[in-house]
């Protein structure tokens, strides 16, 4: 694939463009600084798939070849100095269920079968792990909890955003291991920009239902075709910082699917012609 430059956006937090070992990914300082997590999101660079599927890959249920889907999650495992045996995989369906992982649950998804459906977000405490949850322009949230040695990464669409996946996933957090928002670093990964994301009316509505008002201008605005342009990564800030989180807590991405359709799979730009791609979290072994 040809050399592209990344499209970033201005006034957010700004992202790192990675390599190791061929493999080019995505990564947050705040969360890198953290010294016992690791963490990612993937770019369609580096990987063994071909065609609508190149060349990074990450999901087996879109018809591409399993064993190039194998190499790609053995190449960024490589990448990331983590075990793929030991990576667990959700299962998404626009919920906001969220599974407590457990040493019982390693290689879940990737070269086991999964036990477990309608899973969009997952949270572990277990070191050696990797949560994994995928993308082609719906929201990654990355939650790092470093006094009580926990983590979650959830799956936040439009659907999981207005429901405040964020909150859930915080909740579950908080149930199983005494995580306070406070302590959490958050960030809000890679992800449809509000300028590319146009919804209906009855969505909008949806978010100026679930919303403060004082919150409407900046989230949605009404174009001149009746449809209107939402704003998911201010959204999940919001959500966010209502749970508890502190504001300078919170990172928020600077790159959007849409914008970089060489270097991301887009949805809205390929519809399902495409591979998917993956935010992979995890407390070091």
């Amino acid at each position: 694939m040809e050399k592209t430059e990344w499209r970033r956006k201005t006034g957010c937090e700004a992202m790192q463009v990675r390599e190791s070992h061929g493999v080019t990914y995505l990564s947050f300082p705040a969360l890198e600084q953290i010294g016992d997590v690791v963490h990612a999101f993937s770019t369609r660079l580096g990987g063994v798939s071909e065609g609508k599927f190149s060349t990074m890959n990450l999901s087996f249920s879109r018809g591409d070849h399993p064993e190039h889907v194998l190499e790609n999650y053995r190449r960024m495992a490589r990448a990331l100095e983590v075990d793929e045996t030991r990576m667990v995989v959700s299962h998404q369906t626009h919920t906001t269920h969220v599974r407590v992982v457990t040493e019982a649950d390693a290689g879940k998804g990737v070269i086991r079968e999964r036990d477990y459906q309608n899973i969009d977000g997952l949270v572990t405490n277990v070191p050696g792990l990797t949560l994994v949850t995928f993308y082609a322009d719906c929201v990654p949230l990355y939650l790092v909890d470093p006094v009580q040695k926990a983590v979650g990464l959830s799956h936040s669409g439009w659907r999981g955003t207005v429901h405040r996946m964020g909150q859930e996933t915080l909740d579950v957090m908080r149930k199983e291991y005494g995580t306070n928002p406070e302590d959490v670093v958050a960030a809000v990964g890679p992800s449809i920009c509000q300028e590319c994301f146009e919804v209906g009316g009855e969505v909008a509505e949806e978010f100026a239902d679930a919303f403060a008002g004082r919150y409407h201008d900046a989230l949605f605005y009404r174009k001149e075709n009746g449809k209107y342009q939402l704003d998911l990564w201010l959204a999940n800030r919001i959500v966010l910082e209502e749970a508890g989180v502190p504001a300078d807590q919170i990172h928020v991405t600077d790159i959007c699917t849409r914008c970089n359709p060489k270097l991301l799979f887009s949805h809205r730009k390929f519809g399902e012609q495409r591979g998917n791609l993956a935010a992979f979290l995890g407390l070091k072994a």
